[in-house]
């Protein structure tokens, strides 16, 4: 590193500390590349993956034709995104095709390739490991997941006899997968799973909102840290839930961020959380465009702004608060049932 670099560095990194967080510094596992502009790689957890700070969402693909497709997936990898996650559930499989096709004369060895199953049973995860993989036209993923983990009945189950978590040691022994992972979008059933096996990553929203007015995140954040997880920050661009009867700048299921100043503070709150290796934007690829260039002039959160979005969160509402109090009393169902995390149709 050049000295230079180096104490531009160590200054943010006396900065973090100064404001008495938990803050992920500038040089906390982070590798900027010579090229300018250049978009920061970290190392993720205890592996050798050394991913962009910001990754690319695959579910925003179901929103474009291929040859779209195939030119956004290139133009990311182009700006320095080099890790790529995808999901069966994404438009049926439409977002996992999208890719496969987009990936095609992309170096594989300069690019992480994640994906997940929600397929809780051996002969389901199996089945949906081998279809992931024709799809996206690989041989195997750096980093295979189950996905969507909420009520702790699916972690037993994924952990029982005739488990998915089977599959995913057979698919490692067979070269079929690299690291092992989850994604969650609750505290009890994260917290499970990580007490129940020592995972590479770790997939959960660690966003603003969520932190401030419920402290959602903080406790896997904290168990992540003990375990040297990389954590993978989902929905740190969320603007919350839409308010009752408020106009929607797009039809999601929950607010995104559209302005690039609320978008820098928020994205690099999550990215200055310590373990926090990559940031992931929703699921519409003109956002992930804003979300680069913030990846790429990436400095951490200060105290002023820190304070801004505290205030933010005051006015806005939670989108995991619902979820946390159903599994708390033991009820199922669909937290936010036009959520493409609910349905397999694109919804």
């Amino acid at each position: 590193m050049e000295r230079r670099t180096f104490l531009k560095a160590a200054g943010h990194l006396a900065a973090g500390y100064a404001l008495g967080s938990r803050l992920a510094p500038a040089l906390y596992a982070a590798e900027t590349a010579t090229d300018e502009p250049a978009l920061p790689r970290r190392v993720v957890g205890t592996t050798s993956m050394k991913a962009s700070i910001v990754g690319f969402p695959g579910l925003g693909l179901i929103h474009h034709e291929q040859p779209e497709c195939t030119a956004l997936v290139h133009k990311a990898f182009e700006q320095g995104v080099n890790y790529f996650d995808v999901a069966p559930a994404y438009g049926n499989g439409d977002a996992e095709t999208k890719m496969g096709i987009g990936l095609q004369g992309l170096p594989r060895d300069r690019y992480y390739l994640a994906c997940k199953t929600k397929m809780r049973d051996a002969k389901g995860a199996r089945e949906e490991l081998e279809q992931s993989l024709r799809r996206l036209k690989t041989d195997h993923f750096d980093v295979y997941q189950m996905h969507h983990l909420r009520r702790p009945e699916e972690v037993e189950q994924a952990f029982g006899p005739d488990g998915a978590m089977e599959v995913f040691h057979q698919a490692r022994q067979e070269g079929k997968v690299r690291f092992f992972g989850f994604s969650a979008h609750t505290t009890k059933a994260a917290l499970l799973a990580m007490e129940k096996f020592r995972f590479d990553t770790v997939m959960f929203p660690i966003n603003y909102i969520e932190y401030f007015k419920i402290g959602f995140g903080k406790p896997v954040l904290e168990l992540a840290r003990k375990q040297g997880l990389g954590v993978l920050a989902i929905k740190p661009m969320c603007g919350g839930a839409w308010p009752p009867g408020a106009p929607r700048s797009r039809q999601w299921w929950y607010r995104p961020l559209e302005d690039p100043q609320d978008i820098s503070m928020a994205l690099r709150f999550t990215l200055s959380q310590e373990p926090v290796a990559v940031g992931f934007p929703p699921g519409w690829l003109d956002l992930a465009e804003k979300a680069v260039q913030v990846g790429r002039a990436y400095r951490p959160i200060t105290e002023p702004e820190t304070d801004k979005l505290r205030q933010m969160a005051t006015a806005a509402l939670s989108i995991f608060e619902r979820e946390e109090q159903q599994v708390a009393l033991g009820k199922t169902g669909p937290a936010w049932p036009n959520s493409p995390h609910e349905c397999a149709p694109i919804c």
